[in-house]
């Protein structure tokens, strides 16, 4: 089957929203649970379906909010594929996009950063949605416990990270030490995609013609994009340049305490992932890399 985990409820519920037959072609890379479904649409248009269980009363209340995004972002000539559609099942909720023919960047280049940094641009002052990273991403760094959480479980996760093991206990110290006298934002004026990572760009022949998978989206600084681009930037010293371009634009929208918060966050996330999932291997590695990104930032103090 080529829509493994797929109820066919689901299928059917799209078909009835666009109003005409959809057909499976394939699943796509990458993605969780469902993932990502190539399909096509009255035989001739191809779109990617994209399902997830119906866990939470307010799921579809968020897709509708990235969509209005979407369509906001797209119009000011943000380069995300358009949504088709948004629906939900009792078991599962659901978002139908527009294919873009390409493939998801493997490896970062100067080139691409380049491009991603102009596309972040055209984030600036475009908040359209009352979905706060800026301000979550303060509660996390600081161990804050008030106002609006974003996301409950994943703070719980992080909350308990200490004790995983002396070296992420160190690196957790450390960074709650360098967030301790960071002010909470007092605005949110951008819009933020908060998954700004490679394998979510499309590219094709070097150019970038997509940034996908922006359900998550909401307000805060695009710094925090930018930040989790520059996270991707270590593993090839080829990068080295464009990283020190990123911390130069991090710093001159957010400032030092700032970058530091948003640092934090990454550093926080990214080790809650590998530990979350079993996959205590990756850990080691995320440690030293907070260290250096840590290290880096400091030496811009």
């Amino acid at each position: 089957m080529r829509g493994e985990g797929l109820p066919r409820g689901v299928l059917d519920d799209v078909g009835r929203a666009v109003g005409v037959e959809v057909s499976l072609l394939g699943r796509l890379p990458g993605g969780l649970d469902v993932g990502a479904i190539r399909v096509q649409l009255d035989g001739e248009a191809k779109a990617v379906l994209k399902a997830w269980p119906r866990v939470r009363s307010d799921q579809l209340d968020e897709s509708l909010r990235a969509q209005r995004i979407v369509e906001h972002m797209r119009g000011r000539g943000y380069p995300t594929p358009a949504w088709l559609a948004v629906g939900a099942t009792d078991s599962h909720v659901w978002h139908l996009i527009d294919f873009v023919d390409g493939n998801p960047v493997k490896e970062l280049t100067p080139s691409i950063v380049e491009q991603l940094m102009e596309i972040n641009e055209l984030q600036a002052g475009q908040a359209s949605e009352p979905y706060d990273h800026w301000a979550y991403a303060w509660r996390l760094a600081t161990g804050q416990e008030f106002g609006q959480d974003l996301a409950p479980s994943l703070s719980r996760a992080v909350a308990g990270l200490s004790g995983y093991s002396s070296g992420v206990s160190g690196l957790v110290e450390r960074l709650r030490g360098m967030c301790a006298d960071a002010s909470p934002p007092r605005e949110a004026p951008d819009m933020v995609h908060a998954d700004f990572k490679p394998d979510n760009v499309v590219v094709r022949d070097g150019a970038v013609v997509a940034v996908v998978d922006i359900g998550n989206a909401g307000s805060g600084t695009r710094a925090t994009d930018l930040n989790t681009l520059q996270w991707h930037t270590f593993e090839d010293p080829q990068l080295d340049g464009v990283r020190r371009r990123l911390w130069e634009t991090i710093l001159d929208l957010v400032g030092w305490h700032g970058a530091a918060v948003l640092t934090a966050t990454k550093i926080l996330l990214m080790l809650e992932f590998p530990i979350g999932h079993g996959r205590h291997g990756v850990v080691p590695g995320v440690v030293e890399r907070g260290h250096r990104a840590l290290d880096e930032l400091m030496a811009r103090r």
